[in-house]
This record gives C-alpha cells, structure tokens and sequence, in this order.
C-alpha cells in the first residue's frame, strides 16, 4: 500500500506540474518586458494609434509609425521570446517514467521506476546567462528596429515637406516667367526687342512647367516612402501629407554629444550585448568538465516493498573536446571585443563626418538665406528695370532670373539635408530616444 500510495503522490504532482526558480536575470527581463508593453502593446493588443491628418504634428507620425511598424513588432516578438528560453534553459530536465518487467513462461516481476537526471553544479545557471545574455542582445535589436523607424519616418516625412517648397518656388518663378514673356512682347511691339526674346521666355516656361511636372510626380514615392515608414499596407488607405514643420532639436554641443553616443548608439550596443553573450558561452564552455547525474528508483509490484536503486554519471573523459569547446567560446569573445572596437572607431568616424556635414550646410544655408537669394533678387529687380529701359538685353535678365530660382532651389535642398542630417545624429549616431518611443 506504501508503494501505491507513493505512486498516487508522484502522478498528482506530475499532473499539476512543478515550478523552478526564477534567476536575478530572467526576474529583471520579465520587469523590463512588463514596463515595454505598457506602452507598446498594452494587454497584449496595438494600443490606440493617433488620427494622422496634414496638421498633425511629428510626434503624432512618430508615435503611429513605431507602434505600427511591423519590423518594430517582429522584433518585439523575437525579444519575448527570448526572455521565456531563460526560463527553458534554467529548468530541470523533465523527469521520466520507466517500466521494466520480467517474463518466462509468465510474467514474474513488474517494476515501474522514475528517472531524474541532473546537470552538474553550475551548468544551469551558465546556460541560464547565455539566454538572458541573447535576450539583452534581442532587447537591443528591438530598440534599434524603433529608432530605424523612426529615422525611415523623418526622412520620409522632411523630403514631402520640403517638396512643397520646391514646387512653390517652381510655381513663383513661372508666373514670374510670364511676366518676363509679357515684357518682352511689349518691348517687341515698340521695337526696341525681337520676337527671339519672347521665345527665349516661353522656353524656360516649357522647361519650368515639366519640372514642377516631374517633381508633383515624385510625389507619389515619397508618399509611398512616407506610408511604408507608417507602418501602412497596400490596401490601407494613403497617409496625409503633412504641412507642418517641426525641426529636430538637438544639442550640438561636440563632446558631450559624442559620449551620448558612446553611451547610447544602438550599433555600439549590439556589439556590446555580443560580448556579453560571448562571456558567459565562455562560463558554458568552462562547465563541460563537469560530469552529470542521474539519479532513480524503481519498485517491485509483485513482492512489495522491495525497490532498486538506480544512479548514473557521465565521464567527459574527452579532454580534447572539452578544450576545444572553451577555446572556440575564448575565440568568440575575442572576435566580438575586436568588432566592438570596429564599431566605436566607426561611430567616431561617422560622428565627426556628420557633424562637419551639419556645420557645412549650417553655413551654406546661412550663406543663401542672408547673402546669395536677397541679392539675386536684387539683382533680377535691376535687370527688369534695365531691360525696360533697353540698357540690357533678354539674355541678361534670364540670367539673373536663372540665378534667382537656382539660389532658392538650393536653399531648400541645403534645409532638407540639414534636417535629415539632424535626424540621423540625433537617432542613428547619438541613438537619443524620440518623444513617445516604447522604450
């Protein structure tokens, strides 16, 4: 009765299951999983995404693109399931059940067993830091898929806007075109111009009016570009166009910025969660030495209560695996140091480029803004006057005109790269977390 009684204990306790202890690790990646989905995916569902329309600010687009992006989720997900493989390689082998029975003309003996094995000393925690070193490096992918969004969305978002101005600018300078045409007609009727002056203004028109064509039909990718940051499928209805510009704050202030990046830069700190994982498959590599267990017992049915014992070790007695395994873990790590260096002369390098480039623009737009297009407008003002005069010829003023037009073309471009340069110091380099990320 003993036995069966023993046997009732050990089915009700496999049927309700057991339970492990949590490590520090596991406990602080279940904290940190909890905090995320607060914000990014709330009881387990896509929270409430703002309604964009073409006065919504940026953060507003910001906020719908890194709660909506696929990519953003995918690696959520894949983070997650990294923090439940702690729990899988800290755990216990499942227990087995066994059967044995002895048969000559009849059945003579019948032992049900259970079967225990059990790792060496430390070898579950070592596995246990190996998972909770890759869940750290998933935490970190998912970090860099927000701010990789976020990014898509800016530039997506400053070239739309800063479209609008080009063709604005297009369509002033071709109403001024007419005007010039209009001149140049009455000049010719007084006799004082030819007809070539006319046909010289309706051909930069033609030329002006395919421009502002090609660049109202580039609309249409950078739209898609805009949709695809969004998160937005093919058969979900196109975004807005937005018509509010917010620049990108950011202190440049040199040093203190590039430590920010040292600190924070997404591409630093995946080489850095490398390491990390490297280390502790070292740990793992450094317990293949140790033997493990197995530990049983089996009960006789027919002459209860007789049980057999059962025990087992294994021998790692190949001495050479065992050094093989730790010089491969030893070699990983020094692989992962070495590009963990790659990366930060890499992030130095980039750094120091993007802000020459950010200090470059800076003085070219200031350049245009304060000098070049006041005094090209001048300039064609002069002209207009000159040529109404008969002082100068046609050629002269569309000159000054070309002038004009390609001065404030510039300036738009030099306000557009200097945004997206903003945005790329600010999210890819310095890795500062936008207003409103699930981080």
């Amino acid at each position: 009765m003993k036995m069966w009684a023993c046997f009732a204990i050990l089915a009700s306790l496999l049927v309700a299951g057991c339970k492990g202890f949590a490590t520090k690790d596991e406990l602080e990646a279940r904290h940190q999983a909890q905090a995320v989905a607060g914000a990014f995916r709330p009881q387990g569902e896509k929270p409430e995404l703002p309604t964009l329309t073409a006065n919504s600010s940026q953060g507003d687009f910001l906020r719908f693109a890194m709660l909506n992006q696929p990519q953003v989720e995918a690696a959520y997900e894949d983070w997650l399931g990294s923090i439940e493989r702690i729990t899988v390689e800290r755990s216990m082998p499942d227990p087995k059940l066994t059967f044995q029975a002895y048969i000559q003309d009849v059945l003579t003996s019948v032992m049900p067993g259970l079967m225990q094995e059990i790792p060496g000393p430390g070898k579950l925690k070592a596995a246990a830091r190996v998972a909770s070193a890759e869940s750290q490096s998933k935490y970190v992918a998912f970090e860099s898929s927000v701010l990789q969004t976020a990014l898509a969305l800016k530039r997506a978002y400053y070239q739309l806007l800063f479209l609008n101005e080009k063709v604005r600018v297009n369509r002033e300078t071709l109403k001024l075109l007419a005007d010039l045409e209009t001149s140049a007609r009455a000049q010719n009727e007084v006799g004082r111009a030819t007809l070539q002056d006319v046909y010289r203004a309706q051909i930069e028109q033609d030329q002006l009016t395919t421009e502002i064509a090609n660049l109202e039909d580039s609309r249409g990718p950078l739209l898609a570009q805009l949709k695809g940051a969004l998160g937005l499928g093919r058969n979900q209805a196109d975004p807005p166009q937005p018509n509010r510009f917010e620049s990108t704050p950011l202190n440049l202030s040199g040093e203190a910025l590039l430590d920010a990046a040292f600190a924070r830069n997404p591409r630093l700190k995946a080489m850095e969660a490398e390491v990390r994982l490297a280390e502790a498959s070292i740990g793992v590599a450094r317990k293949s030495s140790i033997p493990d267990f197995s530990v049983g017992l089996q009960a006789e049915v027919y002459r209860p209560p007789f049980y057999w014992p059962q025990a087992g070790m294994s021998l790692p007695i190949w001495r050479d695996k065992v050094a093989a395994q730790l010089a491969a873990a030893q070699a990983g790590k020094r692989a992962a140091e070495a590009r963990l260096t790659t990366e930060q002369i890499s992030l130095t390098v980039d750094f120091a480029m993007k802000s020459y480039e950010y200090r470059e623009v800076t003085r070219t737009l200031a350049l245009l803004q304060d000098k070049l297009i006041p005094k090209a407008r001048k300039s064609l003002e002069i002209a207009q006057g000159a040529y109404l005069g008969g002082r100068v010829d046609f050629f002269n003023l569309i000159d000054a005109e070309r002038t004009r037009l390609n001065f404030q073309l510039q300036e738009v471009e030099a306000r557009t790269r200097r945004e997206i340069i903003l945005a790329e110091l600010s999210l890819s380099i310095a890795g500062l977390v936008p207003e409103g990320a699930p981080l």
